[in-house]
């Protein structure tokens, strides 16, 4: 585990990583929701930075921890395809059992969509790395409560604010994002990694989805 340190100390960290790897980028692109976005966070380049990684998924479970309780959870699962290599760390860490999900059935073997060991009854975390509509999240809850798990709480290390959270709330899933797009917005600002244009930008596109 990571050593303590306040929320906002955290958030700042994590932005700071973020700049420094080159996640954040503006232009017009695509998302997993079909939605077009004019910029992209690209947190799927974090493992491929090994002490971002390590540190960020450290900083991840001891959100988890705190904000969920490790009392009230039994298995953590991999959102594909993103959310998997953080779930499988973050498991690691926290020392509990890691399930992956599925894009689809697999049509040999088990012919299942989740993979690990799962036994009805079991509560599950989900982890992915971030969240837009949240349909990715909504999708991989049924396929473990197919399969007789029960899913009430989600993490994410970004929260787009784009109706995801909401979302989620409709279904019964309970969203935990360790930093909300407008704050990263604010922060990256602050230490003069995005100028206001860009900063504007991101706000815009927050409220086009309210609208």
């Amino acid at each position: 585990m990571s050593e303590k340190k306040s929320p906002e100390t955290t958030k700042t960290e994590i932005c700071k990583i973020l700049n420094k790897i080159g996640a954040l980028e503006f232009g017009a692109f695509k998302l997993t929701s079909g939605k077009i976005s004019p910029y992209y966070i690209d947190l799927r380049i974090v493992p491929s930075f090994p002490e971002a990684f390590h540190r960020i998924c450290n900083l991840q479970a001891d959100f988890i921890e705190e904000e969920i309780g490790l009392k009230n959870f039994d298995r953590i699962a991999g959102i594909p395809i993103a959310g998997i290599p953080f779930a499988s760390l973050i498991a690691y860490n926290l020392k509990k059992p890691f399930l992956y999900i599925r894009k689809d059935v697999r049509l040999h073997g088990r012919k299942r969509r989740v993979e690990g060991i799962l036994t009805p009854g079991n509560r599950v975390v989900l982890i992915d790395d971030l969240i837009t509509t949240g349909l990715s999240l909504m999708e991989a809850a049924k396929a473990i409560e197919a399969e007789g798990g029960v899913t009430t709480d989600a993490v994410v290390l970004l929260d787009r604010e784009e109706g995801g959270k909401e979302n989620l709330d409709k279904n019964g899933i309970k969203l935990h994002a360790l930093l909300r797009i407008s704050k990263i917005a604010d922060r990256l600002y602050e230490i003069g990694a995005i100028d206001e244009v860009q900063l504007n930008i991101i706000l815009k596109q927050i409220e086009k989805s309210k609208s």
